[in-house]
């Protein structure tokens, strides 16, 4: 796993990012900080973390969005919020995520091409998809490593985002998952319609 800070101003507060699958920062560098630090973890090929990079803060805010909602859960961390964007704890199932059939199918054959179909579904149409600057073979691997992870089905999130038109983790079966109807308006990547990280928590 990887990291990158976004915003390290020695503040009290710190906003812990749990990216979605194959992104990376550009998906959400508009995105104003205000006094927050802000950690973004990203790339799932493994688990490797350094917790040491969080002690020193008064106060701990969870973001996570797609299987950074599920991944976020597998790591020992006190928050004292936690939202979860489009995504479930179970997001490669039938019922509560990504129907298995098409997760794997997605895998199986992933090239150039339909990876870029992937990455453009994840935005509304008309939007403009940010460059992401991750090699192909990296995004790859990790779409296969994230089928061997299970989420700490204990961990409770504060807060959820739902979408009502996400084409990557079915609104329906988000839905299911949390019990809850969509309550925000667009598909699976929200951070366009927001201008501060303190919106999301």
């Amino acid at each position: 796993m990887e990291y990158k800070w976004l915003n390290k101003k020695n503040n009290k507060k710190l906003i812990v990012f749990f990216n979605g699958w194959g992104m990376d920062e550009n998906v959400v560098k508009h995105l104003k900080p205000e006094d927050y630090d802000v950690i973004m973890f990203y790339d799932y090929n493994n688990l490797d973390m350094d917790l040491s990079l969080l002690e020193e803060y008064e106060q701990k805010h969870l973001v996570s969005w797609s299987m950074g909602v599920m991944t976020a859960t597998l790591f020992n961390i006190k928050y004292n919020t936690s939202t979860a964007i489009n995504g479930t704890l179970k997001p490669i199932d039938d019922k509560f995520g990504i129907p298995v059939k098409i997760y794997d199918l997605t895998l199986n054959n992933f090239n150039q091409n339909s990876s870029q179909k992937f990455i453009q579904n994840m935005f509304e149409k008309g939007e403009s998809v940010p460059p992401i600057e991750r090699e192909f073979e990296n995004i790859k691997k990790e779409l296969a490593a994230l089928k061997n992870y299970k989420a700490d089905s204990n961990f409770k999130y504060t807060k959820i985002l739902l979408s009502n038109k996400d084409r990557i983790i079915p609104s329906k079966n988000q839905s299911a998952f949390w019990k809850l109807a969509p309550n925000t308006e667009g598909g699976h990547c929200l951070f366009y319609k927001f201008e501060y990280w303190s919106e999301l928590l």
